[in-house]
């Protein structure tokens, strides 16, 4: 065994991105009412009142994940009933957008505002952690609601912008009338005047935001109005989750930061020639192949690494064994992913 220090320009760090689907089976887009269902055994529990989790086959099918999670909440904590022996303002639709609030804003003080407009009930899609890994790529949601007579079709605007939006949880882009990360058609002005944004997409929590006010409009909206009656169970969890599935398309891609260390070992003509295999040496001391003297040569064919202390770190082996002698130098590329 022999060794050798790595200088400093032998070892660089790169960092790519990787762009993967979203869904389950490599899918980008979940097409088709029959990709959208719900467990009747989640629904139909405590969790149920809060939000419902979406499979992409029936959730007692082989291979069913949960793909995202769609709820409801109300400021006011309208649209839902209150929990029992408390004020009527603490119900579970005010839970679930102070809990939203808060992440996204990071003051449980402020409430979601789109342009000029605060709102006061959002629908909510949380992806599954799983399914977007370290954050949604922007420009690849597309997704069409329907509900009655009603469609539309919604992406968001990062590819419209210039400068990038930030809250407390990270980058936010308004969602908007179109495909792709582009507006179609018109820029719909005197709808954004009017109710502000179709909602607000943050990749990097996972998170799609909804504006009620904006759906349940019915010129530019699906005409989805809330059941905002005050102690009442208005089920409005299930009425996004109808429009998802009715418009029966959505299409979302996940991002990541693959970080790599490169270590290049370079062996130069004069080095590692001579083998270390105590086999080589005879009883004597002296070299067993008289080759071995003159014109030695050897294989390379694992390189470890090791720190200071001598502790072996990695080892990489070679596909096949390197031939080395003092006509030839080597150059091994070594990469390491984290």
């Amino acid at each position: 065994m022999a060794f050798k220090r790595f200088d400093q320009e032998d070892i660089t760090i790169s960092a790519e991105s990787i762009v993967a689907p979203a869904w389950t089976g490599q899918l980008s887009t979940l097409s088709g009412s029959a990709a959208f269902n719900t467990s009747s055994l989640q629904v139909g529990s405590t969790s149920g009142e809060y939000y419902y989790n979406i499979y992409q086959t029936a959730s007692t099918a082989t291979g069913a994940e949960v793909q995202f999670a769609v709820s409801f909440g109300n400021y006011k904590g309208s649209g839902s009933l209150p929990f029992t022996g408390s004020v009527v303002d603490k119900t579970r639709s005010s839970v679930i957008y102070g809990q939203y609030r808060t992440l996204v804003n990071g003051d449980e003080d402020t409430n979601f505002t789109f342009g000029t407009r605060i709102p006061e009930s959002i629908y909510i899609i949380a992806v599954n952690r799983s399914r977007y890994k370290e954050k949604l790529l922007p420009g690849s949601f597309n997704i069409t609601l329907t509900s009655g007579s009603r469609t539309v079709k919604l992406t968001d605007n990062s590819l419209s912008l210039s400068t990038i939006s930030y809250v407390d949880s990270g980058r936010v882009y308004d969602i908007i009338s179109g495909s792709n990360g582009t507006y179609s058609g018109a820029t719909t002005d005197a709808f954004t005047q009017a109710s502000g944004s179709y909602g607000k997409f943050l990749p990097d929590v996972g998170l799609i935001i909804f504006n009620a006010n904006a759906l349940a409009d019915n010129t530019s909206g699906i005409g989805l109005v809330p059941q905002v009656s005050s102690s009442v169970d208005g089920l409005n969890q299930q009425r996004i989750y109808n429009a998802i599935k009715t418009g029966g398309s959505f299409t979302l891609r996940s991002e990541e930061t693959v970080t790599s260390n490169y270590v290049f070992v370079r062996v130069r003509n004069s080095e590692f020639n001579y083998s270390t295999n105590p086999s080589n040496i005879t009883g004597s001391g002296e070299l067993r192949h008289n080759v071995m003297i003159n014109t030695p040569q050897s294989y390379i064919t694992t390189v470890g690494l090791y720190n200071d202390n001598n502790d072996l770190l990695g080892v990489a082996k070679l596909s096949r064994p390197l031939l080395k002698d003092f006509t030839k130098e080597a150059l091994v590329r070594i990469k390491l992913d984290y």
